[in-house]
């Protein structure tokens, strides 16, 4: 199972992120924050690569995930992670949520909302990087 899951994307940190977004509303997920780290760093002087970070969740799911194991609100909402590194290659990172759920001792009473959860942002995530010139609705 791997803790922090990484793809390369053919889109800027923008566009990549604007995907990912559209194919989890698509698929019933609320946004909760799109944080812009490099624009933050602008703002104080100082230089960084495109770097930002989208917040989502599911709460008919993540709820499920709380009534097991309340302190993984700590761990929720649900983060992806968009940066653009020294060589201009975009990538998208996120802490596998079968390895978050392992750490509060499985969740077993929600397996089945783990699941869930966490094929979605599998999907998503392929869905957003790949290669296409606009989304598909089979994308979303």
């Amino acid at each position: 199972m791997p803790r922090w899951v990484e793809k390369p994307s053919f889109y800027s940190v923008f566009e990549t992120l604007d995907r990912l977004e559209h194919i989890l509303i698509d698929r019933g997920f609320a946004m909760m924050a799109r944080v812009d780290h490099s624009g933050h760093a602008a703002k104080v002087g100082m230089d960084l690569r495109p770097t930002q970070v989208l917040l989502f969740g599911k709460p008919s799911l993540g709820t499920q995930l709380m009534q097991a194991e309340q302190t993984i609100a700590i761990d929720l909402p649900s983060k992806v992670l968009a940066w653009q590194d020294s060589r201009g290659q975009v990538w998208v990172g996120y802490r596998d949520l079968r390895t978050i759920a392992a750490e509060y001792g499985g969740l077993d009473e929600a397996r089945a909302a783990v699941e869930e959860l966490a094929n979605n942002i599998d999907q998503a995530t392929d869905a957003a990087v790949a290669h296409h010139t606009e989304l598909s609705a089979d994308d979303r």
